[in-house]
């Protein structure tokens, strides 16, 4: 899909407005920028900042007023649904605030889920589930459903989700807003080491300064535009 040395994500002139009665609300002002293969990429902004519209323009989850998105050399901004759907599938994963768990699914089940998609036999993709979840400290939660478990647990079983079909990008949207501390260290360090260790880009999208900390590099954004883009050397744990 990309060759080594090559910007896996390449934003070019990205503009988003959204109308507001009799006037236009402009989300994001004409942005350009790059990602590398294995980046751990934060967009940090406050509420408003025009982050989350980024979010869901990276995920082709909605269309641009213009510019374009290109993931390797395939322009996302400019797929049908349909092939949406199956770009996706193929290639991102995604962890979210609010956990997104199937409620009538065991963690076994939500887990694997991903893999039902990609039309793998019952058998494969269980043992598939078993093995991330056990890595993530869940061996001893597989059956059970979203209500019998914390919060931090839920997490974990998201992260197993996004994780299970290795995908080349993992969107994970305030991935520790309803979290503590703890729990957050926990599961921060997870999507790292998944990151580091299948060579993964991070899409990292928060308020929160400490998560910034994880990424290997953090643009921010302010009323839709880019106010600085700093990658860093070395990525340190936040103190409790």
């Amino acid at each position: 899909m990309n060759g080594k040395g090559k910007p896996l994500i390449r934003v070019k002139n990205l503009r988003k407005e959204y109308p507001a009665g009799e006037d236009t609300v402009i989300a994001l002002k004409d942005i350009s920028f790059e990602i590398m293969p294995g980046e751990i990429c934060c967009i940090f902004g406050t509420s408003g900042s025009g982050k989350s519209t980024l979010l869901n323009q990276l995920a082709g989850l909605e269309s641009p007023t213009s510019g374009e998105v290109l993931i390797g050399n395939i322009p996302i901004s400019k797929l049908s649904e349909n092939d949406l759907a199956v770009f996706r599938q193929k290639y991102l994963g995604f962890i979210f605030q609010s956990y997104n768990l199937m409620q009538t699914m065991t963690a076994l089940e939500n887990t694997a889920l991903p893999l039902v998609f990609k039309g793998i036999d019952k058998k494969t993709r269980e043992q598939s589930a078993k093995s991330i979840l056990e890595i993530v400290g869940l061996s001893n939660r597989l059956n059970h459903y979203p209500n019998q478990m914390s919060g931090g647990q839920q997490q974990r079983v998201g992260i197993a989700r996004a994780f299970i079909t290795k995908p080349k990008i993992v969107f994970a949207d305030e991935p520790t807003g309803n979290l503590d501390t703890k729990t957050t260290i926990e599961v921060m360090e997870m999507i790292k080491n998944f990151a580091e260790k299948y060579n993964q880009t991070i899409i990292l999208v928060t308020h929160e300064p400490e998560l910034a900390e994880y990424a290997t590099r953090v643009i921010t954004l302010a009323d839709g535009e880019i106010i600085s883009d700093t990658r860093k050397e070395q990525v340190h744990k936040y103190e409790q």
